[in-house]
């Protein structure tokens, strides 16, 4: 890359590990809760790692930086993490773009605008697919996203509520550190969560590794994975969660068993851990222990443990979302067309033939099927004449092809989504089913 000359003395390059030190200083402080000058060790530790530790997917020229030509003075920056993502199995390239941040005084100027071109194009070279960003509401839309995708949220239970010990009674199942050697185990586990989901972030062994091990110690994005097992050393789950409590204690991000394995009997020894760590890191880091008396299963809308403990886990935290952007719309859909397919021969319409148009409004996608096949996903531009057979404004199809909402809940909040026919609507909510997701994404 060039480093384009911005206007302003300000100018565009890509970033170096000797940026490791100011780089960091720079999102610690523009990205702490707390303020600029009280800046955050947790996510200069995560820039840092990523600047200068090994990663899997990440490369230090990943960061653009705008800097001041006078003084060399970061003012903005930001990342891409390439990732790997699977859509109901099927795989497909993702950039992550994360640590977006400007200086107060340099906002305005259409800075991220030029970084987020330049990631874009980065990205498209990369052959990925999509781009996926977690952030504030409503910024990213005027980079061509759109909140799609269910992210974080679940269900949340207080101490009373989880069963405890009786005495002389001994925890019948433990839980320990996971090892690089469990890692056959945790990637076996971890696939057979992707039954429930849409979605997944797909992890090889190098990922796993670095999940366990590479991260640095006081990283905000390292987690703490943990291996359930009976007291005789079987493994039959696992767990994660961050080295440090939330306000009222630590989330799990993950806890998934094995097959034939009862979420009914491992989910109390999950709970009193989770009790339990939560006042071991408040004492740890001088908190009030006595304060951490919740458990959240962090696993989107729909998990089995919400199934098994309906009253024990009483508060709902709704979930949020996920921003995501597919700038070849027609390309994605013809590359998941498999997944379409088999919603079809599942279906009340198996082996249907006909056209669908979907009307975007300034664009559309018109999808041909013949006997139950996708035989060709194309761009169509919608006519006065011809408004395509479902309307879908700004970018909702997002939402509906990501599974975060349905046909009929779009309907119900955009008075401009509509269905011509019932052949349309049915045929749109069988390749498009609404399905919850949990993509634990890589950084």
């Amino acid at each position: 890359m060039t480093a384009p000359t911005l206007g302003n003395g300000l100018t565009l390059r890509r970033a170096t590990p000797q940026d490791a030190e100011k780089l960091a200083d720079f999102n610690s402080r523009i990205h702490s809760d707390e303020g600029w000058d009280k800046p955050d060790e947790r996510l200069a530790a995560w820039t840092g790692d990523l600047l200068t530790r090994p990663h899997p997917t990440f490369q230090p020229q990943d960061f653009t930086i705008v800097e001041e030509d006078a003084t060399g003075r970061i003012v903005s920056s930001l990342n891409i993490i390439p990732q790997t993502w699977l859509y109901e199995g099927i795989p497909f390239g993702v950039g992550r773009p994360e640590l977006v941040g400007t200086l107060p005084e340099y906002r305005h100027l259409r800075l991220i605008q030029a970084q987020m071109d330049e990631i874009h194009r980065q990205s498209a070279a990369r052959g990925e697919m999509v781009q996926a960003i977690t952030g504030i509401p409503h910024y990213y839309k005027r980079f061509g996203y759109e909140m799609g995708l269910e992210l974080s949220g679940g269900r949340v239970g207080f101490t009373p509520l989880f069963p405890t010990l009786k005495e002389g009674e001994t925890e019948p199942y433990q839980i320990r550190p996971a090892t690089q050697a469990d890692i056959p185990f945790l990637s076996a586990t971890y696939a057979r969560a992707a039954a429930r989901q849409m979605l997944q972030a797909q992890r090889t062994e190098e990922i796993w590794r670095y999940e366990l091990e590479g991260k640095s110690s006081r990283s905000v994005i390292r987690n703490e994975y943990r291996v359930i097992q009976t007291p005789q050393g079987e493994p039959v789950g696992y767990l994660c969660h961050p080295w440090y409590n939330w306000d009222w204690g630590i989330p799990l991000y993950e806890f998934e068993l094995k097959a034939g394995v009862s979420w009914l009997a491992v989910a109390p020894s999950v709970a009193r851990y989770a009790l339990q760590t939560s006042r071991e890191y408040a004492l740890r880091d001088s908190q009030p222990p006595e304060q951490k008396s919740a458990v959240a299963f962090w696993h989107g809308s729909s998990h089995p443990v919400y199934e098994v403990w309906k009253e024990k886990l009483p508060r709902i935290r709704q979930t949020y979302a996920w921003y995501v952007r597919v700038p070849d719309l027609p390309g994605f859909l013809r590359h998941i067309a498999p997944a379409l397919e088999k919603r079809l021969q599942e279906s009340l319409i198996p082996h249907y033939s006909g056209t669908l148009r979907l009307n975007l409004y300034q664009t559309g996608v018109q999808l041909t099927f013949e006997n139950g096949n996708l035989t060709d996903a194309s761009a169509y531009k919608p006519q006065p004449n011809d408004m395509g057979q479902v309307g879908l404004p700004d970018l909702t199809v997002l939402q509906l092809l990501f599974g975060y909402r349905s046909l009929e809940e779009l309907k119900q909040s955009y008075a401009d989504c509509y269905w011509e026919t019932d052949e349309a609507r049915l045929l749109t909510e069988t390749i498009f089913p609404k399905k919850p997701s949990s993509v634990q994404g890589i950084t």
